[in-house]
């Protein structure tokens, strides 16, 4: 299914993509991402210290005096994109991500119902982002905005309560795949 924006155009290898997985959090992006490493793609989880880093938060959506936030490190990822070879899917979530837009092919929004974010944030392993009631209070707060800008951007979207993680790969990769680019 290619994505029916106006900026949809043909690539000339599908065998070549670059594909971003956004959302806000708790939407599945590791899990995804993860599925798709072990499908044997070159699948890449930004939201890690190698390639994001806490820094002070000078955004609009900052959550006041010394707050701070959780970015890419816009070079190395920079780089990661402009360089890749084949089809290379990334994951993550960033205040400035759409700067690197220009180096993607499909973005692609998991989006899940507030009531299943909230479920997920608590019951996650692995991240303890958003079990600390401060934290799912700002969470929340930036669904209201956040998301509905990461949506705008997005050629695709997948509600990943209604799929199982893997299930989600298989129609990212088949998206990314069929040689229609959404960017």
């Amino acid at each position: 299914m290619c994505c029916m924006r106006p900026c949809c155009h043909q690539v000339h290898d599908a065998q070549v993509a670059s594909v971003l997985i956004t959302g806000m959090s708790g939407v599945g992006k590791s899990a995804t991402i993860g599925e798709l490493a072990a499908l044997g793609y070159l699948a890449v989880d930004l939201d890690t210290p190698e390639w994001s880093q806490l820094v002070p938060d000078d955004s609009p959506y900052a959550g006041g005096t010394g707050s701070v936030d959780w970015r890419w490190r816009e070079d190395k990822v920079r780089a990661l994109l402009a360089g890749h070879q084949g089809t290379l899917f990334v994951a993550g979530t960033s205040t400035y991500q759409a700067r690197l837009y220009d180096l993607l092919d499909h973005v692609i929004l998991l989006s899940v119902p507030t009531q299943v974010a909230v479920r997920r944030l608590a019951s996650r392993t692995g991240n303890d982002y958003g079990k600390d009631p401060a934290e799912l209070d700002r969470e929340m707060q930036l669904r209201m905005v956040v998301e509905p800008l990461l949506r705008r951007g997005a050629c695709l979207e997948i509600d990943t309560g209604a799929h199982l993680a893997k299930d989600v790969a298989l129609m990212i990769a088949e998206h990314a795949l069929q040689g229609a680019a959404c960017r």
